[in-house]
């Protein structure tokens, strides 16, 4: 299973879009994974990307499946590299990796996840969280924030509360994580590579289920620009509303702080995606409603100090 001297684990012969926060985010896992590693990848914009037929990206044991099945498919490489280690007790550790988007993560596939943490199978699950379901029209999901404007949600035009875009507060899957018992789960976004980096080697350390969800701005989702990927995936931290965080046995032991907030208008005025909250009293109304959640961010978690 081991990947050969000098072998990209993501080359750069892939799809994505310039400037693709997830896929900044996918590379910088990769080379932490090293090798010795199976990697199994539900459906989205890093598996339609990274292996058009015949070609792969990616310099590692890959598979996919379906939307909905990247950890039941984990979960099966799992239990056949753990027989086979029975049975040679020289065999090297292999950690299995299961990775999808927010669609496939909060919706499609949350069942067989679930099954998979309450299993306790030996496996690091990683969502690549842009938000939406970016590869198939940007249609909202489990993971949409609070006034985005989707193609199922869109911003209309008026002045009205039906005029914001999604009426949904995001899930918290990092709660639904922890519910289950997981030993390390963490969130973090593509503005931290360092961060990024130091989560996935400790989760690969944990023996057992773990769980890393990292935000990863979408260019022609969010309607940004392709080189402002990495500060607005920062400004979501520096604004309280997408916190770095580390929770280690259930209980929460690293958070990045925050001298002085950002203020959410900050973050919302560079997308697109929210450009309609600007041109509206109601839309003002919401953009102080944003700011009241990431308010509440930095008061539960602790984030404001040095």
């Amino acid at each position: 299973m081991k990947t050969k001297k000098n072998t990209q684990l993501l080359s750069p012969g892939h799809r994505a879009c310039a400037g693709c926060g997830q896929m900044i985010a996918a590379r910088t896992t990769a080379r932490t994974f090293g090798g010795d590693v199976i990697v199994a990848n539900s459906t989205g914009c890093l598996e339609v990307t990274t292996t058009p037929y015949p070609q792969s990206a990616w310099g590692m044991p890959w598979f996919h499946s379906l939307f909905e099945n990247a950890s039941a498919i984990a979960s099966g490489i799992r239990a056949g590299l753990d027989n086979k280690s029975k049975k040679n007790k020289k065999q090297k550790k292999i950690k299995v990796i299961a990775q999808g988007g927010d669609g496939s993560t909060f919706d499609i596939g949350f069942g067989l996840i679930s099954g998979m943490w309450e299993r306790g199978d030996d496996i690091l699950y990683i969502c690549y969280d842009n938000e939406a379901y970016a590869n198939t029209g940007v249609q909202a999901s489990g993971a949409t924030p609070w006034a985005a404007s989707t193609t199922t949600t869109p911003s209309g035009i008026g002045h009205d509360i039906n005029a914001i875009g999604s009426h949904q507060n995001k899930k918290d899957m990092v709660a639904i994580a922890l519910a289950h018992g997981l030993k390390y789960v963490a969130q973090t976004t593509t503005g931290f590579i360092e961060d990024i980096q130091n989560k996935v080697k400790k989760a690969i350390a944990v023996e057992g289920p773990s769980y890393i969800q990292i935000l990863c701005p979408c260019v022609p989702g969010w309607k940004i620009n392709s080189a402002d990927t990495v500060k607005i995936a920062k400004l979501a931290s520096l604004t309280g509303l997408y916190p770095l965080l580390e929770y280690e046995n259930g209980i929460l032991t690293n958070v990045r702080k925050l001298a002085q907030p950002k203020k959410v208008e900050d973050y919302l005025s560079l997308q697109g995606r929210f450009g309609h909250l600007f041109k509206s009293k109601e839309g003002k109304k919401q953009i102080k409603y944003i700011q009241k959640l990431a308010d509440e961010n930095c008061k539960k978690y602790g984030l404001n100090g040095n």
